[in-house]
């Protein structure tokens, strides 16, 4: 992701968000140089979904992951937390965590997928409509067993596609 990109992605962040990110926190995320990892997934020239990466140590943390609408459903979530999943592994995570809204079963059902079990409860974590969040982790993201994961679930993207 980079700065020319963000007015496509602040259109799917205000599309997707009942809170979303304001500009001025996307700017500072990107000027941090260690740390985080911020990609945007293309189709032709339009950006249609991104994530956001913050790396400490062995663990990595979700910052934030958007589809546009129009593109819920086609599996683009799946590619973009597949790619986020790689590059934590690349950047030396062992362990990936991530808030996610109670109420977005979809989401969740996503992440469960990619071996995410809730931990926690953030009560009252977004603020301006006051639902809860889950914190959900998967550990040992460097294990042969979860390589073998990744590619079963690349493998079922690659045969819907």
């Amino acid at each position: 992701m980079r700065h020319r990109h963000l007015r496509q992605v602040m259109a799917i962040e205000h599309a997707v968000f009942p809170e979303p990110w304001s500009l001025a926190i996307f700017n500072s995320e990107l000027a941090l140089r260690t740390g985080r990892a911020y990609r945007v997934a293309r189709v032709r020239h339009s950006i249609v979904g991104y994530v956001g990466l913050m790396i400490v140590g062995t663990e990595a943390h979700v910052t934030t992951l958007a589809v546009a609408p129009d593109h819920h459903g086609s599996g683009m979530g799946t590619e973009i937390l597949l790619h986020a999943m790689r590059l934590s592994l690349e950047l030396g995570a062992r362990q990936v965590s991530l808030e996610v809204a109670a109420g977005n079963t979809r989401a969740q059902a996503l992440y469960r997928r990619f071996g995410f079990a809730p931990v926690g409860v953030r009560k009252g974590y977004y603020q301006k409509t006051g639902e809860d969040a889950f914190v959900m982790v998967v550990h040992d993201i460097d294990a042969d067993e979860y390589s073998r994961r990744l590619g079963a679930i690349e493998a079922r993207l690659r045969s819907d596609g």
